[in-house]
């Protein structure tokens, strides 16, 4: 009977291990839809770019107060979580608070951890006011209605919640360390919970043991739920902030990837050795789509970014476009890639691995003409994104396919393309008359 605890928690770890273990390995499969991209270049940049965005943060701070904000809550929910190490070899193996002997080293990390849980509180509490209170205005767009606006504050609550769980077993802890209640040695220092021990006192030891033990139930469970609850939420960048950092684009913003066979093409009709004539190479790559209109068409990179995105609307804050009321909103164009793409792999998963047609595609069913062609191609988006996300590089290929494949651009760019190509301007005139305005009187 003494070891039917330590059997139940060694099946929930794995159960929730195995659930989480599967999610990313359908996280993996979405991403891989994407077409294949070469980012082994420049390696010693992406590892910095890595360390200097995604662990420093650097462009988190650029606003201070949530930046500020982030990194404790970051901070803290990381390296508090260390103490999950010793929750695990507790329950496997029956111990209580395994690292004890560590002494002093010990009595600094419990300290350490609970100061910064109550700073996480604190931050968290501010984070609610912003959304909920305050009110801030780049939370309030129509693409955060629903379940963006649910997962934001449910994963306020989780964090909340699980902060007051730590703090609360260990001050249940410290009061049956004073009362030196048997397996509860003195180890630790306690300099936030000590307070909340206070509310402890009189209670029977066997009513504190319960509390210390649901508490401690409750707060690896609450994990491995979070855990797992990472697929579903806007939170999944906490994983992928630092794959996402270190693949993302390394070339000047502005720089525009050109088409292969669209970049053989011109330099064959600009050599003039060659014959214009002479029937196309056999082995000659012809693609089987110009640009995207639907995700599959997307790079894994640009997938990948869909995936990471945290929602936290700087890039459309700082969008010309939809500062005056346009329909383009950078935001939403990841948040409807990423829809897109679980739901290209729902579809899969039900149909024995294979994607049937189900008549949707990115374009049109989730990001309308009107959004695309609203980019000003700023790429204030990218500058803005806190975790290299670059929506830009979606419209432009998306944008791409309207021009190359359906012939659907504006009625005015398609004027300017039809002159620059018939008069090698973007204005209506005959090359001969581009100067007659200097004859008139």
């Amino acid at each position: 009977m003494d070891y039917i605890p330590n059997i139940v928690f060694a099946l929930l770890l794995t159960a929730g291990i195995g659930f989480f273990i599967r999610n990313i390995k359908k996280l993996s499969r979405n991403i891989k839809l994407g077409k294949d991209v070469d980012v082994s270049d420049n390696k010693s940049v992406r590892w910095k770019n890595m360390a200097k965005i995604a662990l420093g943060q650097t462009k988190m701070v650029v606003r201070p107060i949530p930046g500020i904000l982030h990194i404790i809550v970051y901070l803290g929910f990381i390296i508090i979580n260390i103490e999950v190490l010793e929750i695990i070899i507790d329950g496997v193996f029956g111990t209580h608070r395994i690292f004890a002997p560590l002494g002093r080293g010990y009595n600094f990390l419990i300290g350490s951890f609970e100061i910064l849980a109550l700073l996480v509180i604190v931050a968290i509490a501010m984070f609610w006011l912003r959304r909920n209170i305050i009110k801030i205005k780049r939370f309030l767009k129509p693409e955060m209605e629903g379940w963006p606006k649910k997962d934001g504050n449910m994963i306020l609550y989780i964090e909340l919640v699980l902060m007051f769980l730590f703090l609360t077993m260990n001050g249940a802890d410290y009061q049956l360390q004073q009362l030196h209640a048997e397996h509860y040695t003195v180890a630790g220092a306690f300099p936030v919970s000590q307070f909340i021990a206070q509310f402890f006192d009189g209670m029977a030891v066997s009513t504190l043991i319960l509390i210390e033990r649901t508490c401690w139930w409750l707060h690896i469970i609450g994990i491995l739920c979070f855990l797992n609850y990472l697929y579903y939420s806007k939170h999944l960048h906490i994983l992928l902030a630092f794959p996402n950092t270190y693949y993302g684009n390394l070339k000047p913003k502005g720089q525009f990837r050109n088409l292969e066979a669209v970049t053989k093409e011109v330099k064959l009709m600009m050599d003039p050795s060659v014959d214009p004539f002479a029937a196309a190479a056999e082995d000659a790559p012809i693609p089987e789509k110009f640009g995207a209109s639907d995700v599959m068409d997307l790079s894994w990179v640009q997938l990948l970014n869909a995936y990471t995105c945290t929602e936290c609307g700087r890039c459309t804050s700082e969008c010309p476009a939809n500062q005056t009321g346009k329909m383009l909103s950078p935001r939403k164009i990841m948040m409807d890639t990423r829809d897109r793409l679980e739901e290209v792999g729902k579809n899969i998963d039900s149909n024995k691995g294979t994607f049937v047609t189900d008549g949707k595609q990115l374009l049109d069913s989730y990001i309308t003409k009107e959004e695309l062609w609203a980019c000003t191609s700023c790429n204030a988006c990218v500058e803005a994104c806190p975790v290299s996300i670059d929506p830009l590089s979606i419209i432009m290929d998306m944008r791409q396919y309207l021009v190359m494949e359906q012939s659907a651009a504006p009625s005015d760019l398609n004027n300017m393309m039809g002159n620059i190509e018939n008069n090698g301007a973007p204005w209506p005139f005959n090359q001969m008359d581009r100067l007659n305005w200097k004859t008139e009187s």
